[in-house]
């Protein structure tokens, strides 16, 4: 496609699980491959609000860092919600979810995604920050949710596509993409001018 001539010669690898995440490359038209590894996502006590997706999106494509070829484009991601000055990542099972969901239920929380792009010479991160605005939840209708979409690969419990966004998320300030797992306006943008 004519807005990624300068990416002709370069092997976009997308080292990610995520459907979603997948689909955006699909639909941005871009050529891709995924490859996955097994990597445990934990980061340091001390880091706080961005610091903890830039962390991962970094750990996660370092993991690949020895096999890159020269013409190779390593993409890595990730996101966290952050609310009351805590992370909050994939629910481990339903109790954590219904907390999770319990705790964000009338409340604003921080969607953060960080995107890593990495060569065999340098690394590069960027990150988004995008507002979501909560209703407030009962208990039936959370536990609905978490029985009928089971989003326990999903950050803070929650997909925005799905039946809770239309219910739950009052306002968003940012990118709604962004709160779906990458912030696709600014990876286009880094892609066109690589």
């Amino acid at each position: 496609m004519v807005f990624y001539k300068n990416l002709n010669n370069t092997n976009i690898i997308l080292a990610s699980g995520s459907p979603r995440r997948q689909q955006f490359f699909l639909d941005l038209n871009i050529k891709f491959e995924v490859r996955l590894k097994e990597i445990e996502e934990v980061y340091p006590p001390h880091l706080a609000a961005a610091e903890i997706p830039q962390f991962l999106a970094e750990l996660k494509a370092n993991a690949f860092k020895d096999d890159l070829k020269d013409n190779d484009l390593l993409i890595t991601s990730d996101t966290i919600v952050w609310l009351n000055d805590k992370a909050l990542g994939k629910p481990n099972n339903y109790n954590d979810a219904f907390a999770m969901l319990r705790e964000m239920s009338g409340k604003v929380h921080d969607v953060i995604t960080s995107v890593c792009f990495m060569t065999s010479k340098e690394t590069e991160i960027i990150t988004e920050i995008t507002k979501v605005y909560f209703n407030t939840l009962n208990d039936q209708e959370i536990e609905y949710y978490i029985n009928t979409f089971e989003p326990y690969d999903k950050a803070g419990a929650y997909g925005i596509q799905d039946w809770i966004g239309l219910i739950a998320v009052k306002k968003i300030e940012g990118s709604y993409a962004n709160v779906m797992g990458m912030p696709v306006d600014k990876v286009y943008e880094y892609l066109k001018n690589f």
